[in-house]
């Protein structure tokens, strides 16, 4: 676990730390949103689009599935959520 600090102004400002900007990729103007979960405040970048996870889950050993069987088991997916809501 790596910690990082910063220092809020009186205005509630602060810098994030040049680590942590590498790490999530930001530049001027990004969005950063902050979620809090169970008591731990996690800090995201807004700022990535589902291009930007191209290639980032590719897995040599498992079996490739098409665009249309990706859909089909989406499909499936969002009508099982619906019938449960029901």
């Amino acid at each position: 676990m790596s910690v990082f600090y910063g220092t809020m102004t009186s205005k509630g400002q602060t810098t994030v730390p040049a680590e942590i900007r590498v790490m999530l990729n930001l530049s001027p103007g990004d969005r950063i949103r902050y979620v809090v979960r169970d008591g731990e405040i996690i800090m995201k970048a807004k700022n990535k689009k589902a291009i930007d996870l191209k290639g980032r889950f590719h897995d040599p050993d498992r079996e490739t599935i098409t665009s249309e069987d990706m859909k089909d088991i989406i499909g499936k997916a969002i009508a099982d959520h619906v019938a449960e809501r029901s």
